[in-house]
């Protein structure tokens, strides 16, 4: 059995916000929700964040980490930063209202 400290800060410091694009639109077809989560954080996090924040189910939990890219306004170069990407599978019946207007 794993022991962490977990609550609610840090469900919330976990989970960043959803991914809304044209590809995580199609994913939600299949029950599955994109998220920008934290990049230390492990799988077992992100699936407790999850379960603790929206009161869902998981049932599978894909991660990748995205590499930085540079990025060009006129004459200055930058770069975008790296961050960490994580695609949540709900148990069937379940659901994650993203468009809800508070």
């Amino acid at each position: 059995m794993i022991k962490s400290s977990f609550n609610s800060r840090n469900a919330a410091n976990i989970i960043k916000y959803p991914i809304i694009s044209d590809k995580a639109i199609q994913l939600l077809e299949n029950n599955q929700y994109s998220f920008i989560v934290n990049p230390k954080a492990n799988k077992i996090e992100i699936k407790q964040s999850i379960e603790y924040l929206f009161n869902v189910k998981v049932c599978k939990i894909n991660t990748c980490h995205l590499a930085k890219k540079q990025k060009r306004v006129g004459k200055y170069i930058g770069w975008k930063p790296q961050y960490k990407k994580a695609i949540i599978t709900l148990v069937e019946g379940n659901k994650i209202d993203i468009f809800a207007e508070n």
